[in-house]
């Protein structure tokens, strides 16, 4: 481990093994003494994450009752009560491209995704003729993933192989993923927790090495046993908790990876279809996709990421909150109070899976603080009122400290229909990336 020799251990600096490549977190070693006191913010860079929400929201759960600098906890905000100091609800955002042009009709659900992060209207196809807008992750990307091994993560927890038409004249293609890289080039999102796993730490080996790996309950970590110990002699006491943090952390994720592919394996006459590593509950599937984020950004594997709880249309079931019946369906309430009700269980349930992301973040320490104070997460939808298929007032979060940048604890109340990209156009500037227009903002946010 050529770095070892050196008086400062680079930022970069990965732990190696047969097959297995570790990343480390941010130490006290890889900051040359000129600048470790202080180390302050600085030392770490700002991440970005996007966590989408399908089929809509009950805005008048959603949606606190005045602007100000206390913020209000509605009832569908009430799980993530806990982090009000670091949260911002923006109300009144709009997203026009969303809507049907003249002649197009329904399409609302592919166009929604589509244009979360884009504010561009995508061409109504069912062909290989895809267009939409570059999205503003992957114009962050363009910048933060320089420095990272991973450009950026695309992660979902629902089965994106659908092709064909899934919405009225809009290919499936516009609902499976929420990344575009360019206008032409959206990106595939990946559901399996085993395959996240191995992109971030197991890319390296032969196909033989990394079967090997996939099918003993010998660990990854093994594989760079000795250059931990070596690491562990050459840093100071609060970087080996750190490391020690981290280590243990990526340890439990790839055995909780393997318990759930040996229920699948066992199971596989019973549930042909499940794909191995994916866990049975819906649950669990969330939580492990959630940690997985967090080590990916403690190890600055990648500064960028988009998560997507459903595809838009779905008709999972929540039985497990007393929501037998098909998201999909319930979104389409007709304003019944029986109905409603449901659909803020599942706003509510949710919203309590980004509390535990959340509370996973603040208890990660990065540099001088915590991974909670470097993120800037943007948790939301493009449709508003599911029942009318609307895209104004958009449900939308903010969550995390953003370097210092972001203060929390308010609900900034825009003016009606303020097009969501001036909040991108934001995002983007608060990562230093000098944009003056995304799809059809007008400027800035103000506020933000």
């Amino acid at each position: 481990m050529a770095f070892l020799t050196k008086r400062t251990i680079p930022r970069r600096a990965m732990l190696r093994g047969l097959g297995a490549s570790v990343a480390l977190p941010l130490l006290d070693a890889m900051v040359p003494p000129v600048v470790a006191a202080p180390r302050g913010a600085a030392a770490s860079p700002t991440r970005l994450g996007f966590v989408y929400i399908p089929n809509g929201a009950v805005m008048a759960q959603w949606t606190p009752s005045g602007p100000g600098e206390a913020l209000q906890m509605t009832p569908i905000l009430e799980p993530v009560a806990a982090f009000r100091d670091k949260l911002t609800v923006v109300s009144n955002l709009a997203s026009r491209p969303a809507e049907a042009e003249v002649g197009e009709g329904s399409g609302d659900h592919a166009r929604a995704s589509a244009v979360w992060l884009s504010g561009v209207h995508p061409n109504r196809t069912e062909g290989p003729d895809l267009r939409g807008g570059q999205t503003t992750d992957q114009m962050a990307a363009e910048r933060l993933g320089r420095d990272t091994q991973l450009r950026s993560l695309e992660i979902a927890v629902e089965n994106f192989n659908t092709v064909g038409s899934c919405d009225i004249g809009y290919s499936c293609a516009y609902v499976n993923t929420l990344s575009w890289r360019t206008p032409t080039a959206p990106l595939p999102m990946q559901t399996n927790p085993r395959a996240v796993f191995e992109q971030l730490f197991g890319d390296g080996g032969t196909p033989q090495q990394r079967q090997q790996r996939a099918t003993t309950d010998r660990s990854i970590l093994d594989a760079v046993v000795e250059e931990m110990r070596r690491l562990r002699n050459r840093v100071g006491a609060g970087d080996r908790r750190r490391v020690e943090q981290y280590l243990d952390g990526v340890r439990e994720i790839e055995r909780r990876i393997q318990k759930i592919e040996q229920q699948s394996q066992a199971s596989d006459l019973r549930l042909p279809e499940l794909p191995a590593g994916v866990p049975d509950s819906y649950d669990d599937h969330v939580k492990l996709m959630y940690d997985l984020l967090v080590l990916a950004y403690q190890a600055d594997i990648t500064r960028v990421s988009t998560f997507m709880l459903s595809r838009e249309a779905s008709q999972r079931t929540y039985d497990q909150i007393g929501v037998p019946d098909p998201h999909h369906s319930i979104s389409h309430h007709g304003n019944t109070a029986d109905k409603l009700e449901k659909l803020v269980k599942i706003n509510s349930y949710h919203m309590s899976m980004f509390a535990y992301y959340l509370d996973k973040l603040r208890a990660t320490p990065d540099g001088d603080g915590t991974l909670l104070d470097r993120m800037l997460i943007l948790y939301g939808g493009c449709i508003s009122d599911g029942n009318l298929h609307s895209h104004s007032p958009l449900p939308t979060l903010l969550a995390g400290g953003a370097n210092g940048t972001l203060a929390g604890s308010r609900h900034l109340l825009q003016a009606p229909n303020t097009p969501l990209s001036n909040l991108m156009v934001s995002i983007l500037h608060k990562v230093e990336v000098d944009v003056d227009r995304v799809g059809d903002s007008t400027g800035p946010l103000a506020g933000v």
